[in-house]
């Protein structure tokens, strides 16, 4: 076991020197988190646009729209579906960039 976990902790070592170009962990690790935290956030950003071409407004203005009969039958399973997606994309986007101030 403890000559795979060192396989494993050295492969993971690599792949951040590749990836950063940096052979020390303490630099590589901080600037493949923001790239990582940066692709996230683009990710949803992406998604949260869908969502936003797809109804022609922003969330907010979806949940009263859902609320005063401007979406048509808002408790199907597709409109509920999309309100629970498009909630967590917007909520986890803050959460990334929150973190993502933690790494400045």
């Amino acid at each position: 076991m403890l000559t795979k976990s060192a396989t494993h902790q050295n492969a993971v070592y690599e792949v951040l020197r590749q990836v950063t170009g940096e052979t020390a962990t303490e630099a590589a690790l901080p600037i493949a988190l923001k790239n990582l935290l940066r692709y996230k956030k683009e990710t949803l950003r992406a998604k949260i646009s869908a969502f936003e071409k797809k109804y022609g407004m922003p969330l907010d203005e979806f949940d009263r729209a859902c609320l005063d009969g401007r979406i048509k039958d808002p408790y199907s399973y597709e409109v509920e579906s999309d309100d629970w997606d498009w909630d967590s994309a917007v909520a986890e986007l803050k959460d990334t960039e929150e973190l993502e101030q933690w790494l400045e």
